[in-house]
């Protein structure tokens, strides 16, 4: 199993002054993230897309491009690409660019995303919400096995045999299909067998194990060899020296977050007691010491019946820059051994 950190590198208030950080003190702090997840051997490392005053991941490539020039082993990767609302030329190009600076290790996780902000940015109707993804997807991938391209669609002008540089180090671009709980989105991923990332921020991993196995019969169904049909998850986690010192470390960043989005939403307000319950044994926040930790992840593994990838959403924790960095080194020094171990790599 590849044991990964995502980061929708958000910017936070600190809860004593109000004040955030600067941007640039953040994007130097995300950064260093990354090259601290490389140092402990973790495997991947993914940047979030948001066009929202609480993230500074509204163009991920150039920040992944800059964590490549710092690192040597661990794979780079959005998480994810609001493809609907891009040109998948476009992206085609930065990621590809990205791949050349970081000799072979860039990847993309694709999706429509969960907020709605990048639409009217681009000029870009809610409406055709699905068919705009399923345009851009389509086009993305074609853009992998072919440098001229004749293409033509609903939502961007046509491609006439022009050429689409540069070419990445990969033969092809490893794409991940990102999905929440949508069966259509399971569906889609693996008919046309790509990787899945489902997002798990809440609940139990067992609720989606029917989702997966939708997922599995559709490649089945469409042909795909099995071991082509990866599953991972992105989730919520956070590892401390103590159960107590990874919960009091997440939850002042994961309390603000949610109750922004949550006031925009109609959510009731989220409590302690509520987070407390999540990141206990039976929910779905990877959140603790790092045996209970290794452990957790472990369940999941055999709840979603076999992962190539876990990747943790631990940035609302950004405000405690040692925390954080902490964080990281207990995963990869003391939790990734563990699940290694009893869940080896292919």
């Amino acid at each position: 199993m590849e044991i990964g950190i995502d980061s929708f590198a958000a910017i936070l208030p600190d809860p004593a002054t109000g004040r955030p950080p600067s941007a640039t003190d953040r994007m130097a702090d995300l950064i260093a993230e990354v090259e601290v997840a490389d140092r402990v051997g973790l495997d991947v490392f993914g940047i979030g897309e948001h066009h929202r005053a609480e993230f500074i991941d509204s163009a991920p490539a150039i920040i992944l491009a800059a964590a490549a020039a710092r690192t040597e082993r661990i794979r780079l990767t959005s998480a994810v690409t609001v493809l609907s609302a891009a040109d998948p030329v476009r992206v085609f190009q930065e990621f590809a660019t990205l791949d050349l600076i970081a000799k072979g290790r860039a990847e993309l996780v694709v999706g429509r995303g969960s907020f709605g902000e990048a639409f009217p940015l681009f000029g870009l109707d809610t409406r055709a919400y699905d068919d705009l993804f399923a345009e851009k997807l389509d086009l993305f991938l074609q853009l992998r096995d072919q440098t001229n391209m004749n293409w033509t669609g609903r939502f961007r002008p046509p491609l006439t045999g022009q050429g689409v540089y540069p070419r990445p180090h990969q033969a092809r671009l490893p794409v991940w299909l990102g999905v929440g709980g949508t069966p259509q989105s399971f569906v889609r991923a693996g008919t046309l067998g790509l990787p899945l990332m489902v997002a798990i921020i809440g609940g139990t991993y067992d609720r989606f194990r029917p989702l997966v196995d939708i997922y599995r019969q559709a490649g089945a169904q469409a042909g795909h060899d099995p071991s082509d049909l990866k599953v991972g998850v992105h989730a919520i986690g956070f590892v401390g020296d103590t159960a107590e010192a990874a919960r009091d470390a997440f939850f002042p960043g994961w309390m603000h977050l949610m109750s922004t989005v949550g006031r925009e939403r109609g959510w009731s307000p989220p409590t302690r007691g509520q987070f407390d319950d999540m990141a206990g044994d039976e929910g779905a926040f990877l959140i603790g010491d790092p045996a209970a930790v290794a452990a957790k992840m472990l369940r999941a593994d055999e709840a979603l019946g076999g992962l190539s990838r876990i990747t943790f959403q631990m940035s609302t924790a950004s405000l405690d820059t040692g925390a954080m960095r902490r964080s990281i080194e207990l995963l990869g020094d003391e939790v990734a051994p563990i699940v290694r171990a009893a869940r080896p790599m292919a």
